[in-house]
């Protein structure tokens, strides 16, 4: 079992970046595809990116701002967020779910889950 913990939240103005980890430990995590998903308050959980083994997809409110990145030596997965904007403020979870599935867009192809990182954009 893979266990997920995410790092890199915190408060930034508009226009900011971050860059948000997700360091993996127990099975091979080269084995796992990884996703980044994001859940404003009273809003549902929503894709943010996600990656394979090298190819990436990303969720067209991002595109071209964030960049979804892995190092399999690390066991980590990264998000590098650029061009923040108020309306990117939730908590940011990253999920993991098997290589052989194929990637994943939805909450609920995902079985394995971090604990969340906060991050808010002001304006």
């Amino acid at each position: 079992q893979v266990q997920l913990v995410e790092s890199g939240g915190g408060s930034v103005q508009a226009g900011g970046s971050l860059r948000l980890s997700c360091a993996a430990s127990g099975r091979t995590f080269s084995n796992y595809a990884m996703g980044w998903f994001r859940q404003a308050p009273g809003k549902e959980r929503e894709f943010v990116a996600h990656i394979g083994w090298s190819s990436t997809v990303y969720a067209d409110s991002v595109k071209g701002r964030f960049t979804i990145s892995r190092d399999n030596a690390k066991n980590t997965v990264y998000l590098q967020m650029n061009s923040l904007k108020p309306e990117d403020t939730a908590v940011y979870y990253c999920a993991a779910r098997p290589l052989v599935l194929g990637l994943g867009a939805r909450p609920s192809d995902y079985n394995l889950w971090g604990q969340g990182t906060q991050v808010t954009v002001s304006s």
